[in-house]
């Protein structure tokens, strides 16, 4: 069984060392299984909840894409994407708004801080609380459900975002399902070993401690920041103590066994703060020259970058774009050619349940699906230039007659005037195609009095 697994990656800082360690390089790493179906994205409308600087936003997209991709995300791989390329996002998150208690956004961890701060300081509650920042975890389980993700890596501290996305989602599906079940309900993927780096003065790698090594700055800035970790005054000959030096700890995280035993030892024999600051500052900038360049050829080539998360936005929205028509329907907000029927008799001219939900793709054609009563695709139509020439074709259909069928090995074509308007699924094998093609038929038979 493949897995689908979702990462979301906040755009509002420059990666660094810590962050690379910490999070880029394992979920690179995980990405390569082969039961696993990976989702990155840029969570770029997140980042507007903590940062009103557009420059600073527009920088930290295009150097955390940068970065991905530099440190070896195959996109042909996974599914890299920007949040806000993916219109379906904000509309599921109105879906989901309308469902979601305020009673359980009121108990989100961020904004019970926020209160919490407010309080102690003499404020109002909501002094300087923000609808977004209230109601993001909407945003987030939308980000979530959209794709139906199994399962999604998060720090302890971020599990309730995967519980709240459950909750939702459980009663999304309660109201509008009607036996089905619209969203997998996801699992939040704890990340017990995640790499936490210390940074320069030994606390945790952080830009609000203004103590990060860059990760793809120069080799000369990496030299000069590695120059500045803070070391103890033990004197070249003496022993060191690797347990208690975080120069150590960075060296570690890096090494291979062999190369760690051996700094070890050499730190206990005496090697020198100054010697060792060189050997860490070799070791990265061996692992990390290569990528290095490949970033910094990216980030002097934005438009390739625009063309690689926009290939990224049609591959996911693959998924988004038809899941939320079904989404529509459900709620109600329906086209009114969905169920056909004659004004004047009453009479269905498809079976019941049976319904054409038409779409427009990226390119700007137009399309339609024939879905039967328990939501399975029958048909999928070729691409119109416009979506008058899809509805004429669709209303064609729905007036009943000889349908032109050709099977082919493991699927079957829907033609029209001598042109093939319309494919069906693949399927295992002649006797499933065959049933298909029954229930099609069916389908858009009329029904007698």
């Amino acid at each position: 069984m493949t897995t689908r697994i979702l990462t979301g990656i906040t755009t509002t800082g420059t990666p660094h060392l810590g962050n690379y360690a910490g999070a880029i390089r394992p979920a690179i790493v995980a990405s390569r299984q082969s039961d696993a179906d990976s989702f990155y994205f840029l969570a770029d409308y997140h980042a507007l909840i903590k940062c009103d600087d557009p420059l600073r936003i527009q920088r930290s997209r295009l150097e955390i894409a940068a970065t991905w991709l530099a440190a070896g995300l195959d996109v042909d791989r996974v599914t890299f994407y920007r949040q806000s390329d993916i219109p379906e996002i904000p509309e599921l998150t109105w879906l989901l708004t309308c469902v979601a208690a305020k009673g359980l956004l009121n108990r989100a961890h961020a904004y019970k801080a926020s209160v919490d701060k407010n309080v102690e300081g003499g404020e109002d509650p909501d002094a300087g609380i923000t609808m977004g920042l209230y109601s993001y975890p909407v945003l987030m389980a939308a980000d979530i459900l959209m794709f139906n993700a199994h399962q999604v890596p998060v720090g302890r501290d971020q599990i309730q975002h995967v519980e709240m996305a459950r909750d939702i989602g459980q009663r999304f599906n309660h109201l509008f399902g009607n036996g089905k079940e619209f969203f997998v309900m996801p699992e939040a993927l704890i990340e017990e070993s995640v790499a936490t780096l210390p940074g320069l003065d030994g606390r945790k790698m952080s830009k609000s401690y203004d103590n990060t090594i860059p990760l793809f700055s120069g080799a000369k800035d990496m030299k000069g920041a590695i120059s500045r970790i803070v070391t103890d005054s033990r004197a070249p000959g003496e022993a060191k103590d690797p347990d208690t030096s975080h120069l150590f700890t960075l060296y570690q995280a890096f090494s291979t066994a062999e190369q760690c035993a051996e700094f070890r030892s050499d730190l206990l024999q005496g090697l020198g703060w100054g010697e060792a600051k060189n050997r860490l500052f070799t070791l990265l900038d061996a692992q990390l020259s290569e990528p290095r360049e490949k970033y910094l050829g990216l980030i002097e080539r934005p438009a390739d970058l625009e063309d690689i998360l926009l290939a990224g936005a049609q591959k996911a929205r693959r998924v988004a774009t038809p899941f939320l028509e079904e989404l529509r329907e459900a709620v109600g907000l329906r086209s009114f050619r969905t169920v056909v029927q004659n004004a004047d008799t009453g009479k269905k001219k498809a079976s019941k349940g049976a319904r054409f939900v038409s779409f427009r793709e990226d390119d700007g054609s137009f399309r339609f699906r024939l879905l039967a009563a328990d939501g399975e695709q029958l048909l999928l139509s070729r691409n119109f230039a416009d979506g008058k020439a899809a509805g004429v074709v669709s209303k064609q259909l729905q007036q009943g007659g000889e349908l032109d069928l050709r099977s082919a090995d493991d699927r079957f074509t829907l033609w029209l005037d001598g042109a093939c308007v319309a494919d069906s699924p693949v399927f295992a094998d002649a006797a499933a195609r065959d049933s298909a093609i029954e229930t099609l038929k069916l389908a858009l038979a009329p029904q007698q009095d």
